[in-house]
């Protein structure tokens, strides 16, 4: 008995011949700092070793055929200097405490900062 039949598959996929214009875009995206091949490959539907081979195969070509360029997006730089504005130097510490009518200002000086946070603390306990 016969199980095979005589009609091929019809899920069977056929080959699929790409351009060469297609193979040099896919290849001159991979070509970029930080870009993984296997993305590449997946967003253009192609498999990753297939890619990687027509990489290869780029490489290989003479300096006759040169590889078409993509626009690449220009890199942004890595640091830009801000101008910030100066400030004048902060001499002294000002406190101002309000309850009900009355209200106290007080001013320390910088230098002795930890005995202010000290002062702060009795005050507030």
């Amino acid at each position: 008995m016969n199980t095979t039949a005589n009609e091929p598959s019809k899920t069977r996929r056929s080959r699929r011949k790409h351009s060469a214009e297609f193979k040099a875009q896919a290849v001159a995206a991979c070509r970029h700092t930080g870009v993984s091949v296997a993305a590449i490959a997946l967003a253009n539907g192609v498999n990753a070793n297939l890619l990687r081979r027509w990489i290869v195969d780029a490489d290989q070509l003479p300096a006759t055929h040169p590889v078409p360029a993509v626009a690449a997006a220009p890199a942004a730089p890595s640091f830009i200097a801000v101008p910030l504005a100066q400030r004048a130097p902060v001499q002294d510490i000002r406190i101002e405490l309000h309850r009900g009518t009355t209200a106290i200002s007080i001013t320390w000086p910088t230098s002795a900062a930890a005995d202010c946070a000290a002062w702060m603390r009795e005050l507030l306990r």
